[in-house]
């Protein structure tokens, strides 16, 4: 692979304006696929043989006029009542004239007749119909508050409408990369071609992803999940390579030849780590859910694109940005000194530094003993948001059970009475709805308020009472229900996940790197680095915030860092490996490789921190907690496992580090990596 690599570089570089014109070629023929047989994306988050999700598809098939989302309009004031409020009646009937709404349903008023709201019916999922119903409807408000009304909205046409619609989290991670990667280069021009060849690739991926979105269905936060990873592992990707050509160019070499190099080099390293990534995420298919498993491919489609396009786009601009890219004072790619001193403090105390930054790992990691699975509601929204300020109003109103409504749906029309009354005898149930009988009078639904609000545990143990006392081919649905059916089924399928994604990487790297020990000590690294990051967001999220974890959250991140983790893993180990095979002592590769790929280590970590924490502003708090959990993540890794624990453990664990049995050897399949004679061109 090595050598292959090196030659498609060498040609790249060498006759860069023939492969400019086939890196164009091919982005605009992905483009025109894209863009004429791409698919939408969308969101189905079914979780197929659940109790919740045969309700789902029951109240889809028999009723198909409620099959849109819905928004909620809120009305409360301060004095008298809003019983015949002609500001009401006139909001109303302006809804029911919007493009899209099927229905408004009557006014329903708190005992108090101060708190009322209307709930309004579309004909499509908040997602196909993007901002301008919720934007709408914020107009329509006017009406109310022009009369001394207290006007609040909520529901998925809301939530789409108060989405941001800058990408404000990409912008903070280039804005970040700019300037960490001017610093490490010291140069405009190395920079722009970092950023510019991974953009280059961000995009192909995105136009892939789209492309996919025709075969498969995609959920709508993929891209958005893609760009994050994306964009973050391609300027990493971009950054190990371009710094190993900066270093052959200040050595005297030509500019095919460093290319070359760099890319049987550094480049089999990015390919080495892009594929971990790759199975990690995909590996997400092991969890047996639709939405899940899409995700993770849809990930791993970005980046594998932005892995390939730094062995390939990458050389190619190497070759047109030439001139500008060689040193013009060649200790700007030396060996660093700080790097390099600070590693040899580590190998001369290994114990006390793998011990202490374990420690601090666990301390990290403690916060997780407390993880609190749930679904995040309108109640964890800031105050004074219109999303809050409605939730707050119907809990006054018609008690905290309201925001989380149960759904009861069957096709057993026997037994709609023997229905009801098993629902109001049940403990814990505060009110059940007349039967809603189906247009073909072939199913009915029922409307289940229960005394607790949607995160709280009795809401929980509701939802399997109900189930356990209710006649037969009544499902209980609603958000609660659904929920707590996602977690038991990623509750038993995590033990297949993790193995799979744990034993397929630690097989990779045995072939990569020949040994036994450093896959293994390296998914323990892993292991106590997403530990952390678990802690972190328990401590932020549910802790300083009370927001609870939504169940897939842990899985997202756990896939996704296993997998970047491998990246900082792979770029430090295999120069460790080089300057092993070189001769080095254990000590003096661990300081040796350190010195040289400790700030490309550290500068890659702070601009993948950058990316994931632009995220931490987007208001939905799912996107919040894994921004937050991934860019903490990143930062224990860098800082703590690859600047402490792993050069003491490689330091400790000496010649040993490099030993594989000779069977495992044979068996094995060989994929030279950096240091590997076969790699490094003369």
């Amino acid at each position: 692979m090595a050598h292959a690599l090196g030659r498609l570089a060498a040609s790249a570089a060498g006759h860069w304006k023939r492969s400019l014109a086939i890196v164009a070629a091919i982005l605009v023929v992905i483009g025109g696929a894209s863009a004429l047989g791409g698919g939408a994306f969308v969101d189905s988050f079914s979780t197929p043989g659940t109790e919740s999700q045969k309700a789902i598809d029951l109240l889809t098939q028999r009723f198909p006029a409620q099959s849109g989302d819905t928004a909620t309009l809120v009305f409360a004031t301060g004095k008298g009542t809003l019983k015949d409020n002609p500001a009401i009646a006139q909001t109303a009937a302006t809804v029911k004239r919007q493009p899209h709404v099927t229905g408004v349903s009557p006014l329903q008023l708190s005992a108090n007749q101060r708190i009322g709201f209307l709930t309004v019916q579309y004909d499509k999922p908040a997602q196909d119909l993007q901002r301008a119903p919720g934007e709408r409807l914020a107009d329509v408000s006017s009406i109310g508050e022009k009369a001394g009304l207290e006007v609040s909205r909520r529901g998925p046409i809301v939530d789409q409408a108060e989405q941001l619609a800058a990408p404000v989290g990409e912008l903070i991670g280039l804005a970040v990369a700019i300037i960490v990667l001017t610093l490490v280069f010291r140069s405009i021009a190395a920079m722009l071609l970092t950023l510019i060849a991974s953009l280059i690739a961000l995009a192909g991926g995105i136009l892939l992803l789209r492309f996919g979105a025709a075969f498969t269905d995609f959920p709508s936060f993929a891209p958005t999940l893609g760009v994050m990873l994306g964009l973050g592992a391609g300027i990493d990707y971009a950054l190990l390579i371009v710094g190993r050509y900066r270093e052959q160019l200040a050595a005297g070499d030509s500019v095919a030849h460093s290319a070359r190099v760099a890319n049987s080099t550094a480049g089999t390293s990015v390919v080495a780590a892009g594929a971990i990534v790759v199975v990690a995420i995909a590996g997400l298919l092991a969890t047996g859910i639709p939405f899940v498993g899409r995700m993770g491919v849809g990930s791993a489609i970005v980046v594998a694109s932005v892995a390939v396009g730094a062995v390939t786009v990458l050389p190619t601009l190497m070759g047109a940005f030439a001139r500008r890219l060689k040193p013009k004072n060649p200790e700007s790619v030396a060996p660093s000194r700080a790097f390099g001193n600070w590693a040899t403090r580590i190998t001369k105390r290994p114990k006390t530094a793998a011990i202490a930054g374990t420690l601090v790992l666990v301390a990290l990691a403690t916060p997780v003993l407390g993880l609190r699975l749930g679904m995040p509601d309108d109640g964890n929204d800031a105050k004074g948001t219109t999303t809050r300020i409605a939730y707050d109003r119907l809990a006054e109103g018609f008690g905290v059970g309201f925001n989380g409504p149960l759904v009861l749906a069957t096709d057993n029309m026997d037994a709609l009475q023997q229905t009801k009354a098993a629902a109001e005898k049940t403990p814990g149930v505060a009110f059940v709805s007349d039967p809603v009988i189906s247009p073909k009078h072939d199913a009915a639904t029922f409307t289940v308020i229960p005394k607790t609000s949607p995160q709280d545990p009795k809401t929980s143990d509701l939802v399997t009472n109900l189930r356990d006392t209710l006649p037969n081919r009544v499902y209980v649905g609603g958000a609660v229900a659904t929920l707590d059916d996602m977690a038991a089924k990623i509750a038993s399928r995590l033990p297949i996940f993790i193995a799979l994604v744990i034993g397929l990487s630690i097989v990779l790297l045995m072939a990569v790197f020949r040994s036994i020990w450093v896959p293994l000590v390296s998914a323990a690294f892993n292991l106590l680095s997403i530990g952390a990051a678990y802690g972190v967001v328990v401590l932020v999220f549910q802790t300083g915030m009370d927001v609870p974890i939504v169940s897939f959250v842990p899985l997202f991140m756990f896939a996704i860092l296993f997998g970047l983790s491998m990246d900082y893993n792979v770029f430090l180990q295999s120069r460790i490996r080089e300057e092993y095979l070189k001769g080095a002592t254990p000590e003096e590769s661990v300081t040796r490789a350190l010195g040289r790929v400790g700030r490309i280590i550290l500068a890659a970590g702070a601009i993948m921190t950058a990316v994931f924490l632009g995220f931490v502003g987007d208001p939905d708090v799912v996107v919040k907690t894994i921004g937050l959990g991934l860019a903490s993540a990143i930062l224990i890794d860098v800082l703590i496992v690859r600047m402490i624990v792993a050069p003491a453990v490689m330091t400790l664990l000496g010649d040993r580090a490099w030993a594989l049995p000779a069977w495992l050897d044979r068996a094995l399949p060989k994929i030279s990596l950096e240091g590997e004679p076969e790699a490094l061109p003369a």
